[in-house]
């Protein structure tokens, strides 16, 4: 037999799933994965379900049902002061990862360089490198995460095709702020690069920080893809309903790309995500607000217990430093300890390093969209173990 693809077969299996495999394993309280334990918003859901029954469920158009198109554009209006052509600049794709995979397939060529931030979530360098792309990594230092310039700069040059990252940023739990966004802008008009920006966390912000799109920066609106999620704006991850909106000339190839990958999404889900990006701005209000209480839940039973617990300014993660409690050994091995003897999982951080020997080893994330209940549970079962 010959050989399967060696980009894909080199693969392991994702974090997510060892950790979460292990978690049912052990009965153990799984706050690794990021999906909450909330239903999501009532009408939202009604709206699906509704359209389910009485609406049309043949292929909707490849590039999505006119009125989530619709309500993209007035979402990103609304929230980021941009004027969209939903008919020739908004896509909708099944999740956002397809849409990083339409991206990515779609604007690079065999050899075209990739600057890539560090931590980074874990399908960019596969869907990169199976694109034919060469990253370029740039590494952000904790406890503060800031971006480093020189280093930057330096990962650019007349090769780079594109930048691709996220804010807010997991796994680490930061919102770029407008200056380094526009160091990341000045550096794209400098070599004619392209920014797709993963931006599916931009109502999850805490702390009276505000999420800012790099397509509103001056010179960023024609070259600029942005990635939305329903699934994480209204906490309905297993529906998959992601979009992009770019300019036209740079929409093109990301379509084409859709086009052979899944052609469509489901109708009804679609129909009920554009009711939620209709929804009144107090719903994104209290979303944010009911997560940062749920991260001040965990982040101070955590503290109280003897975890190092670093700032976090959105998403849905907390990152912690383990070395206060006295443990000998690498985030992987934390992982396991506490979800077998504590019977808490949580993901080692160094997995989300293009090499996870050279990453710090003394992260693992937690996540806190679960239940006050949940989140009790796995503080009460931490603190009796490291007691």
């Amino acid at each position: 037999m010959k050989a399967a693809n060696a980009t894909i077969s080199s693969l392991g299996t994702t974090v997510f799933e060892v950790m979460s495999a292990l978690a049912r394993e052990h009965q153990s309280v799984n706050l690794g994965q990021g999906f909450p334990d909330d239903k999501g918003p009532e009408e939202v859901r009604r709206a699906a379900a509704d359209y389910l029954l009485d609406g049309h469920n043949q292929y909707p158009p490849m590039m999505g049902l006119p009125e989530l198109r619709q309500a993209v554009a007035e979402h990103a209006r609304r929230f980021q002061g941009l004027e969209i052509d939903w008919q020739t600049e908004v896509l909708v794709t099944s999740g956002a990862t397809e849409a990083l995979s339409d991206c990515l397939f779609g604007l690079i060529e065999p050899g075209d360089e990739v600057v890539l931030i560090e931590p980074l979530y874990d399908s960019y360098l596969p869907i990169v490198r199976r694109a034919g792309g060469v990253p370029r990594l740039v590494r952000l230092q904790p406890p503060d995460w800031r971006l480093p310039r020189e280093e930057l700069a330096a990962a650019f040059s007349d090769r780079t095709k594109l930048i691709l990252f996220n804010t807010p940023m997991n796994p680490c739990s930061k919102v770029f702020d407008r200056e380094e966004l526009g160091v990341i802008a000045d550096l794209c008009l400098k070599h004619g690069a392209y920014a797709v920006c993963d931006e599916v966390y931009e109502h999850i912000v805490f702390d009276g920080l505000q999420h800012l799109s790099i397509m509103a920066l001056p010179g960023m609106r024609d070259r600029t893809a942005r990635i939305g999620s329903a699934g994480k704006s209204f906490s309905l991850t297993g529906w998959k309903v992601g979009y992009v909106t770019a300019a036209p000339g740079m929409l093109k190839p990301i379509a084409k790309t859709h086009q052979f990958v899944t052609f469509t999404t489901p109708p009804n889900l679609q129909w009920g995500a554009a009711t939620g990006l209709r929804l009144e701005a107090e719903y994104f209000e209290t979303l944010s607000s009911d997560l940062r209480r749920k991260r001040d839940r965990l982040a101070n039973g955590l503290t109280k217990i003897g975890f190092d617990v670093l700032p976090s300014q959105g998403t849905y993660f907390v990152t912690t430093d383990f070395r206060p409690l006295g443990f000998n050994g690498t985030d992987e091995d934390f992982c396991r300890h506490i979800t077998i003897k504590a019977g808490v999982t949580a993901v080692p951080v160094s997995a989300f390093y293009d090499d996870p020997v050279r990453a710090p080893r003394q992260f693992i994330r937690f996540c806190f969209c679960k239940n006050d209940s949940t989140l009790d549970t796995a503080i009460e079962r931490l603190n009796i173990h490291f007691k």
